[in-house]
């Protein structure tokens, strides 16, 4: 149980980030329209949380892996977990955007 609950908040096992971007993953921003028009990571896509659910299909059909962020990582984990629960499997909490960044560049 503990360990699937740090797996849901990007605790789990390390993943090498910035490879899973450089071979093609897609960074899905889940905060806001206004939070993601004040800094973004370059080349993500922005879909707020709360829409999350009307793109599934659309993510899925990329057949990429998927790395969350938002502003701390609470709704990345969020989104992750939405993510996971409809059948994509290959996604990851890249937590706030600002430290992903610096993981990735």
């Amino acid at each position: 149980m503990i360990g699937a609950l740090k797996n849901m908040l990007g605790f789990g096992p390390s993943v090498d980030l910035a490879e899973l971007v450089k071979n093609g993953a897609v960074i899905v921003d889940v905060r806001s329209k206004g939070e993601y028009a004040g800094g973004h990571i370059r080349g993500s896509v922005n879909i707020p949380l709360d829409t999350l659910g009307n793109h599934i299909k659309k993510l899925k059909d990329k057949n990429k892996p998927i790395i969350t962020c938002c502003a701390s990582g609470m709704r990345s984990a969020s989104a992750k977990g939405m993510l996971k629960s409809n059948g994509i499997d290959d996604v990851h909490n890249g937590g706030g955007w600002m430290s992903l960044q610096n993981k990735i560049n």
